[in-house]
């Protein structure tokens, strides 16, 4: 086994990052401790009614730990008799207070729960988002003014037994932070190092670390950093794993599974918690399939092969190198263009008029999510329909990918202007007369060649013939038995770096791919799927994306769509980033974000926010281009960006406005 990343032992096998113990309560979290599972009740905190039977309903649900709001020292005080009714009905899962601008609420909710939550940015600054230097003697100043008004918090926990986590958000972090590091990874990880340090110097180590963003990218870079950090001076504490403002529906559970998934599969994270716009017990499923997944394979024994040593820099997201190629006169591939969609047909087609039949419709369904690729498998012996097929599809987007099990001189000649043929064989990379008959048979007849290779060192044959070929074949990957199908293609990007060849990926998301078989339930796939293609996309390895395992043509072209938007490769339609609701939202979440999302989804390209209040500032909105922010009772503001431009809208008017303010802003497009 090659030597640990920086971040984890391993990318090319799962292995659990060594942390030091932290008890929550009861609840013992790190070192070989299971993965927690938490959440957060929505309710108004003051209503302890309310918050008592919302945080039963999360305990009977499978919820390990539960977060409560404390914005203010009222609520906090309230957590005393919530903690009192959640005991007396026999349930001691530990309890959490969220705190945000309050120290004072913080010291407060320390007397009553076992964990106290503090957002670095927002709990000893005010931002002015003011653009100025600071001297070092000045930064200085800051960090000590931050030693004196933190320490409290640190004595009076590590006084009382109480754990506390060190929670950063991408969207509030501080001036002095976001003046020398910017809006990055890098300075997520600095906000909550300064934290560590104060603890550190107190001797109170009983600390749980996050790095939260909406965007799973940002998110999995931050966590990469800080641990690489965290390891740097000499830091072991525990991970909670959660992508933020996530949304509702299928696009939470990717956004999700890509973010804490990819993470796990890495070996880090400790707790996790999945925030969906939804009841917070709907949460508990997905959470509690992540970490299953995470104790399998944790638990899997160690392949016994050597990894390649990785060209990628895990902590700089950058596509990986691949020149543009044309597959026809709408779809081109390669690192200056977002990856690809196949979309793969499970059931075999006919013949040739069902074939156009499929393509048409295909194209007709997909205005709002335009098809880039059509994967059928075409089965007949009989290939010369082919042809026929090439001359109706001129200038269409769709082309079409048929495998090797015909013999390769049967293939049909391509038209220039038609989209191209894709050949995959499976068996061609064997050896090099096989290979060079393969790529000759493709050049004459203007068919794009395709490999499926085994995870594993490329024969140095196959790789001679490739680097002095004019053909650029698409590489893809066979299952191999021992490697999971994320460590197979970070092999095979390897290898094609180390051979010189810029090669695009095609990222196949097979049956045989499943990172958990254990469950064939239509969200494991889901699930599968996410963790698969987001490892890779944010990794920047990637050129062509399909799903294959769903068993159903449209639902395998929308989740690819999804897999790509939720890693933020290929944005196909609006972005909704949506918290997930708490004790300080302003108005009803779901509804609202029903009605946002009924008006403005057919968006393509415009990422909205929609935020229950503005505890995170309009810095929490950081990818948005427009914000809907509850700032009162019934009352909305309207961002562009992080700018207010529209206060105290009343919510009945709000999406209207809204509307109104895209067309303002030249973003809008009639539905």
């Amino acid at each position: 086994m090659r030597s640990a990343s920086p971040y984890c032992a391993s990318r090319f096998h799962p292995t659990r990052r060594k942390t030091r113990v932290v008890s929550i309560g009861n609840i013992l979290t790190g070192g070989e401790n299971p993965v927690r599972i938490q959440s957060m009740t929505t309710t108004d905190t003051l209503d302890i009614a309310a918050t008592v039977r919302q945080t039963i309903e999360l305990a009977e649900a499978g919820c390990e730990i539960v977060r409560i709001t404390a914005p203010g020292v009222p609520a906090a005080e309230a957590l005393g008799p919530i903690a009192q009714e959640v005991r007396k009905a026999g349930f001691a899962l530990p309890l959490v207070a969220d705190i945000h601008f309050s120290p004072r609420a913080a010291m407060e909710a320390a007397k009553h729960v076992e964990k106290v939550r503090v957002n670095p940015g927002n709990y000893a600054d005010r931002k002015k988002f003011q653009v100025r230097e600071y001297s070092d003697s000045q930064y200085q100043e800051e960090l000590d003014r931050l030693h004196e008004t933190f320490s409290p918090l640190v004595l009076r926990c590590k006084e009382l037994g109480r754990c506390m986590r060190i929670g950063t958000n991408h969207g509030s972090l501080s001036d002095r932070i976001l003046n020398r590091f910017g809006d990055t990874p890098r300075g997520m990880a600095e906000s909550a190092l300064e934290f560590l340090r104060i603890a550190r110097d107190h001797g109170y180590h009983e600390i749980v670390l996050s790095m939260k963003a909406s965007n799973p990218k940002v998110m999995i870079e931050a966590y990469r950093v800080v641990v690489a950090l965290m390891s740097e001076e000499e830091m072991d504490y525990p991970l909670h794993l959660g992508v933020t403002e996530a949304g509702d529906g299928e696009d939470a559970r990717i956004k999700s599974a890509i973010g804490i998934g990819s993470l796990l599969l890495d070996g880090l994270g400790d707790t996790i918690r999945v925030s969906l716009t939804e009841d917070p017990v709907a949460e508990i499923p997905v959470a509690r399939d992540l970490a299953r997944r995470a104790e399998d394979w944790w638990s899997s024994p160690s392949p016994q092969w050597s990894p390649p040593e990785e060209s990628i820099d895990p902590f700089d997201f950058r596509r990986r190198t691949c020149p543009e190629i044309r597959l026809s006169q709408t779809v081109k591939i390669g690192e200056k263009h977002p990856p690809a969609v196949i979309a793969h047909s499970n059931h075999p087609l006919k013949d040739l008029a069902e074939i156009v039949q499929e393509v048409a419709r295909m194209q007709s369904v997909s205005k709002d999510a335009p098809v880039e690729g059509l994967l059928i498998e075409y089965k007949h012996e009989d290939l010369t329909g082919l042809e026929t097929l090439c001359s109706a599809l001129v200038g269409a987007v769709p082309f079409i990918v048929v495998d090797d099990r015909l013999p390769a001189p049967s293939l049909p000649q391509c038209r220039e202007d038609s989209p191209r043929i894709i050949w995959l064989s499976s068996t061609a990379y064997a050896d090099r007369d096989a290979l060079k008959d393969f790529l000759k048979s493709c050049e004459e007849t203007n068919c794009m060649p395709a490999l499926a290779l085994p995870g594993e060192p490329m024969n140095k044959d196959v790789a001679e013939l490739l680097c002095h070929s004019s053909s650029r074949p698409i590489v893809t990957l066979l299952p191999t038995d021992g490697i999971n199908s994320v460590a197979g293609y970070r092999a095979l990007a390897a290898i094609l770096h180390k051979e010189g060849l810029t090669l695009p990926i095609w990222i196949r998301n097979q049956e045989s791919d499943r990172l958990f078989p254990q469950d064939d339930s239509f969200s494991a796939r889901l699930l599968d799927s996410s963790v698969l293609s987001g490892s890779l996309l944010c990794d920047g390895i990637g050129d062509l994306l399909s799903v294959e395992n769903t068993g159903d043509l449209d639902r395998n072209r929308g989740l690819a769509y999804n897999l790509l938007q939720g890693a933020r490769a290929r944005i196909s339609k609006t972005e909704f980033v949506a918290c997930p609701s708490c004790g300080r939202t302003l108005f009803d979440l779901q509804s609202t974000t029903h009605r946002v999302k009924q008006a403005t989804g057919h968006l393509k390209g415009v990422t909205i926010a929609v935020m229950g209040c503005i505890v995170n500032g309009p810095g929490e909105m950081a990818d948005a281009d427009f914000g809907y922010v509850g700032t009162g009772p019934g009352k909305i503001d309207l961002y562009v960006g992080k700018n207010k431009i529209k206060l105290g809208i009343p919510e009945t008017d709000a999406v209207d406005r809204l509307v109104e303010l895209i067309k303002e802003e030249g973003k809008w497009i009639e539905p």
